[in-house]
């Protein structure tokens, strides 16, 4: 293929905040759009998946260890919805958490190579994307077992110094 070509003189217009949450047995995306990260957001952002996920299904998050998940806030609106179940990935070990490789077919499929010229049309362009997936979602499925992958992290680890402190 040809390179992509880029001009020397790129603007950011601007950032957006998506909060997602992949059901894992359908592969189904529910994304709330945002322009701050913080527990305020993150809250709205509960709020939703409370409106759209059944009454009666618990619902796990996998979440990266971003202190916005933690605030007293959200401790306090968790222990009033306790079908709400918060699990925390490790520092360095956001693979583990599916949705990640969904916010990365977006990243590689629509964001990257797209040209925003607001945070609107970035936001516009995301909504899209997450309703597009939504016609015919596919789940992610893991291609190892657990032992293997912990066989594998094991002696991946065993290499590094002061890895087992």
């Amino acid at each position: 293929g040809v390179p992509e070509r880029a001009t020397h003189d790129h603007v950011r217009a601007g950032t957006t905040t998506l909060f997602a949450a992949l059901e894992v047995a359908t592969g189904k995306v529910i994304g709330s759009l945002h322009r701050r990260h913080r527990a305020e957001e993150f809250k709205k952002f509960l709020i939703k998946l409370d409106k759209e996920v059944p009454a009666g299904l618990d619902v796990h998050l996998i979440c990266d260890n971003y202190a916005t998940h933690k605030t007293p806030a959200i401790k306090k609106w968790l222990l009033a919805h306790p079908r709400f179940h918060l699990h925390f990935t490790p520092t360095g070990s956001s693979w583990l958490n599916l949705v990640e490789r969904w916010f990365a077919e977006l990243t590689n499929k629509q964001i990257r190579r797209g040209v925003h010229r607001s945070v609107q049309a970035l936001e516009k362009d995301i909504r899209n994307w997450i309703a597009a997936w939504n016609t015919d979602p596919k789940p992610y499925v893991w291609t190892k077992t657990a032992d293997e992958i912990l066989e594998r992290l094991a002696s991946y680890l065993n290499r590094i110094p002061d890895s087992r402190d």
